[in-house]
């Protein structure tokens, strides 16, 4: 009998763990059945991939440069992959700017509604933490991204998941600096580096054997902690624009992917399906990224030259569905708060989306704070801005499982798009989990 594949095996492990979640909350002790005995499984398959990402990264960064042996290729990958994300994430913000100016969702919204979230909401910890966080980024100085960017202790960089961009930076460093001594005095480390990238990819084929059961358990989670249903009902014209927002940047994907590389776009979509449905579940950029990094790899083709550099990067700087979802909800927030918004002011969501993202961690809950600082850029009143976020907290963790998706397909459109246009994208090479299990049994 033919083994299902993988992405059935997920989506049938989220079907049912949103079945078996909804079952849990009719029942008195069923919450916190999931809470103590369910919902920890996923926490640890997530803990899991956040373990190996930094490794990860190290690894095929350290072996996509080395194995250049030309520096000039690595700045025209660079370059392509910057303007490209910029590119993109413009394109989305438009999308969403365009759906939430014609759909007009926040007319829908009563004052009694307003009234009702802002009481459940404005006060939430959660809320004010993102208040907070975003006056502190909002205050530092222009080039304060770029401060972030260089650690100053590498190893310190490397126990942290939100200092990525510092470990992608020191391990540029070190590659380019590997490349300058020379083939034969680089060899020992390179060797290193290619044997730990092939032992992390093989891990990452083992922790996939659990995702059907993983993404039971955390969807079976995010179900029993869902918000009140009356206030979910409320928000479903706004949660719905940017849904069709997003769906229609994997349409934009998938279309780039056919004109420009000539693949097929289903099958793209099928490749990279299990790293989508990690994404949804996950809801974090970041715990994806090694199973993105395998199926770009893999199933669709793309050098690690390319990958190695590409997915670690557009992990940290390319939030397109985070951006699209930002142009939403600031002027879905301004239309039922009766803040007008001029043509200029849009404008400035775009230009202040597209910066913004560029710092934003790639975690959950990350876009509310990168919302503020759009909010803040228009002149919204400081103090409606708790108002606004509670307006959209009731949908922020479904919405925010919605647009990691597209981030990540965004990663991986834009990974085949630098790869094609440099002579990387080959053909697909498929490694198992058990590929040597006869050597050691």
């Amino acid at each position: 009998m033919k083994k299902l594949e993988l992405h059935w095996q997920i989506l049938i492990g989220m079907l049912l763990g949103i079945l078996f979640g909804f079952a849990m909350t009719q029942i008195s002790w069923g919450k916190d059945f999931v809470s103590d005995w369910i919902q920890p499984l996923g926490t640890i398959f997530v803990k899991l991939l956040k373990l190996i990402a930094i490794p990860l990264i190290l690894a095929s960064l350290v072996k996509g440069i080395s194995d250049l042996k030309d520096i000039s290729k690595f700045r025209n990958i660079g370059l392509r992959t910057i303007a490209t994300y910029i590119v993109t994430t413009v394109v989305a913000i438009t999308i969403g700017l365009f759906l939430v100016n014609v759909m007009n969702p926040g007319s829908g919204i009563s004052q009694e509604t307003v009234t009702k979230l802002t009481d459940t909401y404005a006060g939430d910890a959660e809320v004010t933490s993102k208040l907070e966080e975003a006056s502190r980024q909002k205050d530092s100085g222009p080039l304060q991204f770029l401060v972030d960017m260089v650690p100053d202790n590498a190893l310190a960089a490397m126990t942290d998941n939100a200092l990525m961009l510092q470990v992608i930076f020191f391990t540029i460093f070190l590659g380019i600096s590997m490349l300058l001594i020379g083939e034969k005095k680089a060899k020992p480390l390179k060797d290193f580096f290619d044997a730990l990238n092939y032992v992390v990819l093989k891990m990452v084929d083992l922790i996939m054997l659990t995702a059907p059961y993983a993404v039971f358990a955390l969807l079976a989670g995010v179900v029993v902690s869902s918000s009140d249903p009356d206030l979910l009902l409320a928000l479903l014209k706004y949660a719905g624009v940017v849904v069709l927002g997003l769906a229609l940047m994997i349409v934009f994907y998938s279309t780039v992917v056919a004109l420009v590389t000539k693949k097929n776009p289903f099958w793209f979509l099928k490749e990279i399906s299990p790293a989508q449905l990690l994404a949804f579940s996950t809801s974090s950029s970041a715990a994806t990224l090694p199973v993105t990094m395998e199926r770009v790899e893999e199933h669709i083709g793309v050098d690690k030259e390319v990958s190695s550099f590409v997915l670690p990067v557009g992990a940290t700087i390319n939030m397109d569905g985070t951006s699209l979802y930002q142009g939403v909800a600031a002027v879905f927030i301004s239309q039922a708060l009766g803040f007008d918004l001029t043509f200029g002011n849009q404008l400035t969501i775009v230009l202040t989306a597209l910066l913004a993202s560029i710092g934003s961690a790639a975690v959950p809950g990350a876009g509310m704070v990168m919302l503020v600082i759009v909010l803040e850029s228009i002149g919204f009143p400081p103090d409606k801005l708790a108002i606004g976020l509670a307006l959209i907290f009731a949908v922020d963790r479904p919405l925010d499982m919605c647009r990691t998706v597209v981030n990540v397909t965004g990663d991986a459109t834009v990974s085949m798009l630098v790869a094609k246009s440099v002579g990387k994208l080959g053909d697909p090479h498929v490694e198992e989990w058990d590929d040597h299990l006869d050597e050691v049994k």
